[in-house]
């Protein structure tokens, strides 16, 4: 086909929206390639662990500091759209659905490693696996080194909701007292000082979460009550720092919104 007769290249508009990869967006899809690392049987079991830890650390900061960033471009009013086309708004249900997809991802691949890490002999184990004599360690461990550091905390009329801090774990529990017939709404939060998995004794690799160590010894935070039902939650706040570029002394800033983040709205 002659030069003259081959048809005209469709004009490619600098600026057209379609020509941008929104950035959240892309950060999403880079983290879902590090999670997809877990997956990869040619690393050794554990590393594929670590793969998959730091992809769920990296959503935790991705929500404390870009999420939360969007959000307060829409409780603002912000409804300019970037140069991808997105507002705040379409942007936030973006990544909605994108995060929904990847943590959905990331239990599945739990699962399977941690399916793969008992038949190497590692073993993460429920309650009902515990041996009678495990069972006697534990809460002899229980209560030297975890009952002490515990706080539950009442939730009623009278006992507000506490202030649960940035990245704060803690169990939720529906309590009832035979004897008075009283209902009660608990709180405890998990001490991150604390190691988060109980080593068992013995020659075996076993392991127990620490709030299921917990939940197994809930009568001795709440004597006399019964446990109707309970789940576990975790917090996390905007940590967005934004600090103005006439400061006078940054140090103090700095501190200041240090300070500050540790008590930042929470990120729903």
């Amino acid at each position: 086909m002659s030069q003259a007769k081959r048809a005209p290249k469709p004009r490619i508009d600098p600026a057209a929206p379609e020509r941008f990869i929104n950035r959240e967006l892309s950060w999403l899809a880079f983290n879902t390639r590090v999670m997809e690392e877990a997956d990869n049987r040619q690393h050794p079991l554990l590393e594929r662990l670590r793969f998959l830890s730091i992809s769920a650390s990296n959503l935790d900061e991705f929500y404390m500091v870009r999420v939360a960033g969007l959000k307060g471009q829409v409780d603002a009013g912000v409804d300019t759209p970037s140069d991808d086309g997105m507002t705040p708004a379409q942007a936030l249900a973006a990544i909605h659905e994108k995060a929904h997809g990847l943590m959905q991802d990331q239990q599945r691949c739990l699962g399977t490693l941690l399916t793969e890490l008992r038949e190497a002999g590692v073993v993460v184990v429920a309650p009902e696996e515990l041996t009678p004599a495990e069972h006697e360690w534990l809460e002899r461990h229980f209560m030297a080194n975890v009952f002490p550091v515990l706080t539950p905390m009442a939730v009623d009329p009278a006992h507000p909701f506490p202030f649960v801090p940035n990245l704060g774990f803690g169990l939720i529990l529906s309590l009832f007292r035979p004897s008075d017939a009283r209902a009660l709404n608990a709180l405890v939060a998990v001490p991150p000082r604390i190691a988060r998995f109980v080593r068992l004794p013995g020659s075996a690799i076993r392991f127990l979460p620490l709030e299921r160590a917990i939940s197994l010894y809930l009568g001795h935070l709440f004597p006399g009550f019964e446990v109707r039902g309970h789940g576990m939650f975790r917090i996390i706040r905007d940590s967005e720092i934004e600090v103005a570029e006439e400061a006078e002394d940054l140090t103090r800033t700095f501190e200041t919104a240090l300070k500050r983040r540790r008590r930042g709205q929470v990120i729903r």
